[in-house]
């Protein structure tokens, strides 16, 4: 499928600008998207492999915003492997009170650049690679590889004209739909979204940037060229489940990566 060129455009949600209110209709919407829909529970197999590769239990995982997938992503995982725990990090921490046994939240701010030294075990980013210009995109992969971390990133959005048309024709009515789900009701959000619907129009611009702004694996290939300190490897692709295709970057220390979610 034809590219379109990566753009490395503004989001409304990074900005620290961004009024209180539509930040938080914003992320309750990814946040009862991830919940309901569950996405990434297909690469729980995948997490397991690499927490005993490792041989460790813990995931720091970078870049959480509200939890990510972890509500329902980590009992997915307890499933396969019961001692697992997740540290949740931001560079702006936004602790929440609604996570599973085995997750906690972090509430220093972490740059995923340069993770903490205490921090150790298999580092996860769940749509936030995309966030980084090439720069800083290849700072935060040389860091795992700088401290042999272990390293999982995962992506759902995809760079080709046929799924930014589907974004544009369905992400306002999903916005409307996922909305009422979301508890508990407030009527700030029933004015931003359905009277004034300014809500779905900020959700709607930043999925288009994230997809225009997500690496392509040949992409995250060239990012971690010369990225094998003390034989640290990387591999990059797509995973295909149904209903969902994840662009995946896995790195491992000094071994064979283990088994790819394919």
């Amino acid at each position: 499928m034809p590219l379109l060129p990566r753009l490395q455009l503004f989001e409304f949600l990074d900005q620290p600008w961004l009024p209180g209110l539509l930040r938080r209709g914003e992320v309750d919407y990814l946040r009862v998207v991830l919940d309901r829909v569950r996405p990434y529970n297909s690469v729980v197999p995948h997490l397991a492999e690499l927490l005993r590769s490792a041989g460790t239990n813990r995931i720091v995982d970078l870049c959480s915003g509200t939890g990510g997938p972890w509500r329902t992503l980590l009992p997915a995982l307890h499933a396969v492997h019961s001692e697992a725990e997740v540290v949740l990090t931001d560079l702006h921490p936004t602790p929440v009170q609604e996570l599973p046994p085995g997750a906690y939240y972090r509430d220093t701010p972490v740059d995923a650049t340069r993770i903490p030294e205490e921090l150790t075990g298999v580092r996860t980013l769940f749509e936030g690679l995309h966030h980084f210009p090439p720069e800083q995109a290849r700072a935060l992969l040389a860091d795992a590889a700088a401290h042999g971390a272990p390293f999982a990133a995962y992506e759902l959005t995809q760079r080709t004209l046929p799924y930014l048309l589907v974004q544009f024709l369905l992400v306002v009515p999903l916005v409307w739909i996922f909305t009422l789900l979301i508890r508990p009701v407030r009527g700030w959000r029933l004015v931003l979204t359905y009277l004034v619907p300014i809500i779905p129009l900020l959700i709607l611009w930043d999925g288009l940037v994230s997809s225009l702004r997500t690496y392509t694996p040949e992409e995250l290939e060239k990012l971690t060229t010369g990225l094998d300190t003390d034989g640290y490897r990387w591999g990059s692709g797509v995973h295909r489940a149904p209903g969902v295709v994840i662009t995946y970057l896995i790195g491992q220390p000094g071994r064979s990566l283990a088994s790819r979610p394919d």
